[in-house]
């Protein structure tokens, strides 16, 4: 199984009701899927955040940080 797991969610995160956890069959669907969500996150939440990504071991880490 391949996780994407999201660290520090912001109440955007909370709102849009996603999950701080997924599991994924193929890694191809983990990627896309933690893509997908990085995208969505860059464009469509209020701005006070960065949003990074780390793949590790086929699981995908999306870090939220305050913006400085």
């Amino acid at each position: 199984m391949y996780k994407v797991n999201v660290s520090n969610p912001c109440s955007c995160f909370i709102r849009n009701g996603f999950v701080e956890s997924q599991e994924f069959t193929t890694k191809e669907e983990a990627k896309e899927e933690a893509n997908k969500l990085m995208q969505t996150m860059k464009s469509n939440f209020c701005q006070k955040h960065d949003f990074s990504m780390s793949e590790q071991f086929g699981d995908f880490n999306i870090y939220i940080k305050p913006r400085r």
